[in-house]
């Protein structure tokens, strides 16, 4: 049987946890993309040296030159630079547009059927800069929202009352921007019990504000950096969904076509993903204020769409 092959392009701390993630998961085979010459090459022989400890059967390289990703079934782009204090996840398009819509065309050049996993900041503006520069078929260009913020919300739900977060199901989906995600607590359940029969309105709406501000409480710590844990084991997920083809329902920036009424911009929204990428969109059945929130949260990412040279 033919191993998987996953090559992710920048590898600084996202980048590189989530190789580490992968190689552990046993996943597929891993390359490492890195503009500064011996970085990725390092951190590969050093996740390698552990591979006689965790089990992993394939192969981790790392390097600059993109020829070392060809025949990837995915790539994940976390190359870009990361929100500093005080800055929001929009004060980045410029330099990051240029960055992966870049590194997107690249990887093209050596797999032209590789579904593309953009996690860059911000992400949303990101996915649909290359879906319209590079006129790939939306399916294969997808975008790391959803499935971070919903496990922050999923933690948060576990840290307030107590219970395992296995147990949790919670989804965030709209646009990733403080202002503009939608926690969708009314939908949250514990092992299928509906979450408010834990947590009063009042403490849900405390989570949501949370959810929204988790990037930049991490920010915030950290102050030299922004998160990579969480994010790395989201980005696994996805790309465990894909090569197992587990066509599980993971919320995910895709660029709409009229779903929820709306089109031109990616937002994040419920899909079933599996080997071919985004293989169904799920359209739920919205409160009034909830598309009041996906309609002002399409406006802004349109507004960051046109800033960007596509």
């Amino acid at each position: 049987m033919r191993r998987y092959k996953v090559s992710i392009i920048g590898s600084g701390m996202v980048g590189s946890t989530t190789a580490q993630c992968i190689v552990q998961k046993d996943l597929a085979n891993v390359v490492l993309i890195d503009i500064k010459e011996g970085i990725a090459q390092g951190k590969a022989l050093d996740i390698w040296e552990a591979s006689p400890l965790n089990g992993f059967q394939g192969y981790i390289k790392g390097g600059s030159d993109y020829a070392l990703t060809a025949d990837s079934d995915v790539a994940v782009i976390t190359a870009g630079i990361p929100r500093k204090p005080g800055m929001k996840r929009e004060d980045l398009i410029g330099i990051n547009g240029d960055i992966v819509i870049g590194a997107a065309q690249k990887i093209l050049e050596y797999s032209p059927e590789a579904i593309i996993i953009v996690v860059t900041n911000p992400v949303d503006t990101l996915t649909y800069g290359v879906y319209k520069k590079l006129k790939i078929p939306r399916n294969r260009i997808i975008g790391m929202s959803g499935m971070l913020d919903s496990s922050r919300l999923r933690s948060f739900i576990a840290m307030e009352v107590g219970i395992s977060p296995q147990n949790i199901t919670a989804m965030v989906i709209g646009a990733h921007t403080e202002s503009n995600m939608i926690p969708l607590l009314r939908l949250a359940n514990i092992n299928g019990v509906p979450l408010n029969k834990f947590l009063g309105q009042d403490k849900m709406e405390e989570l949501a504000k949370r959810t929204r501000l988790a990037g930049a409480e991490i920010v915030g710590l950290l102050q030299t950096g922004s998160a990579y844990y969480a994010p790395a084991m989201a980005i696994t997920e996805m790309v465990e969904a894909i090569l197992r083809d587990k066509k599980v329902i993971i919320p995910c920036s895709v660029c709409l076509e009229g779903e929820y009424g709306l089109k031109d911009c990616a937002l994040c929204i419920p899909v079933v993903l599996g080997r071919e990428g985004v293989e169904k969109i799920i359209e739920l059945d919205l409160t009034p204020e909830e598309v009041r929130w996906m309609n002002e949260g399409a406006k802004v990412i349109k507004e960051m769409i046109g800033c960007m040279k596509i």
